[in-house]
């Protein structure tokens, strides 16, 4: 078993999961074991995820009967399939397009991801943090069950809860978490969020605040 795990959920991504990308992701890092979480899904994404497990040594499936959001899923995975890795503290990818580097997005999704960043910054975590909601992120194992042992409160925003719980613990997020830009990045589009998720945001964000940070 190798000492780093990369976690990766899936809710009905039959047609837009890149076959031969991830074929090539799990050959080329061997010394890594890959968690696919199927959260839930009526298509053939369990087929597909059962597919790569049956080919590959460092991949792994957890099948959840019941779509419960991506916030669940990473929680049941981290809790079911933690590791020890005492070298790891918190890093979270960036997504800022840089000279050099190959980040796709689009121009809707960055820039309410500006707005939502900065007001994630100055009001709820009191920090300086570019992107919350990268879906990169490496936590240390221990600091990962800590964090992941109470379910979350919202889908979404599960990024920003769990850095308000290490707040809480650690009295600070400077030191103990690191944010780095991603060389590559490429969005696939076809968001899962509803038009109502993201109007309730800013209701969510005031809950998660008085609640966790007390």
């Amino acid at each position: 078993m190798n000492q780093s795990l990369f976690i990766i959920p899936f809710y009905n991504e039959e047609k837009r999961i890149p076959h031969s990308e991830f074929i090539d992701g799990f050959a080329r890092y061997h010394d890594i074991d890959f968690l696919l979480v199927n959260d839930g899904s009526v298509d053939k994404t369990q087929e597909i995820l059962n597919d790569f497990a049956s080919k590959f040594a460092n991949v792994s499936v957890l099948n959840l009967e019941k779509n419960s959001g991506k916030a669940e899923a990473i929680r049941k995975a981290i809790l079911e399939f933690s590791k020890a890795n005492p070298n790891l503290q918190i890093v979270m990818g960036t997504r800022i397009k840089l000279l050099g580097n190959s980040v796709v997005r689009s121009s809707k999704r960055h820039y309410f991801g500006r707005i939502f960043a900065t007001i994630i910054s100055n009001f709820i975590l009191e920090t300086a943090v570019y992107d919350t909601q990268c879906g990169a992120k490496i936590i240390k194992s221990e600091v990962a069950v800590s964090l992941f042992e109470k379910e979350f409160r919202t889908k979404w925003l599960f990024d920003v809860e769990m850095l308000l719980r290490l707040k809480k613990r650690a009295g600070k997020l400077e030191g103990i978490v690191a944010e780095i830009p991603l060389t590559t990045w490429i969005e696939k589009g076809n968001t899962k969020i509803k038009l109502k998720e993201f109007i309730s945001f800013p209701v969510q964000l005031i809950m998660i605040y008085f609640r966790d940070a007390e």
